[in-house]
């Protein structure tokens, strides 16, 4: 019995000896040579944006809603509204250490309403009638700091952001096409345009 036991424990112990190397090394170290590989190594170390100074500012990731100095003087393009934002209809910055959707239905009374009051906020800020507000400016999505919106939301932003920042709508125009990306492969999904991205090019480009 005694030697059965040893060699037992023999065998464990080598099983346990060739798992740490494999899962505790060698799985490991090719992950992270994987991530190394040019195109991947970005993704990898979580999408983040630099300024011209190599000063980290942000994610490709997350889009978090800017808060204007004076809402009166808006120059900032706006994300999906977000259910964990402070403000009750969810158009202020969302809260990334929780960020989840609104997990409502379409016919629930509460979130019908509330897209109601979303669409004549947003319609007032950007002076325009509230059938002119396309759907994803009004509908919260699955994380909540998704920084993605439709051509359509950017170029319904576009008259504001030009008047505010004294830049000429072709030339903001110019911005949202540079931050906004096609089809993946061509056919998969929408085209977007990734507000964090803009943001940062509406600011150097001369943005108060």
């Amino acid at each position: 019995m005694l030697t059965s036991i040893v060699r037992q424990s023999g065998a464990a112990l080598r099983v346990l000896l060739v798992m740490t190397l494999l899962l505790g090394v060698v799985y490991p170290l090719g992950i992270w040579l994987v991530a190394r590989v040019p195109g991947l190594s970005g993704p990898a170390e979580g999408s983040i944006i630099t300024s011209a100074d190599g000063t980290a500012v942000g994610s490709s990731l997350i889009g978090i809603d800017p808060v204007a100095a004076d809402p009166a003087a808006d120059p900032w393009f706006h994300t999906r509204p977000s259910a964990t934002a402070e403000d009750e209809l969810g158009l202020g910055p969302g809260d990334p250490s929780t960020s989840a959707g609104a997990n409502l239905g379409g016919f629930d009374e509460g979130l019908v309403a509330t897209i109601a009051a979303r669409r004549e906020a947003i319609a007032a800020r950007e002076g325009v009638d509230v059938s002119a507000v396309p759907v994803d400016a009004v509908s919260s999505s699955a994380s909540g700091i998704d920084p993605g919106i439709s051509p359509a939301y950017a170029e319904l932003q576009v008259p504001r952001v030009a008047r505010v920042t004294g830049l000429s709508q072709d030339a903001v125009r110019a911005l949202v096409a540079d931050a906004t990306s096609g089809r993946v492969l061509g056919f998969l999904g929408e085209p977007q345009v990734n507000t964090t991205e803009l943001n940062l090019a509406v600011a150097a480009a001369g943005a108060g």
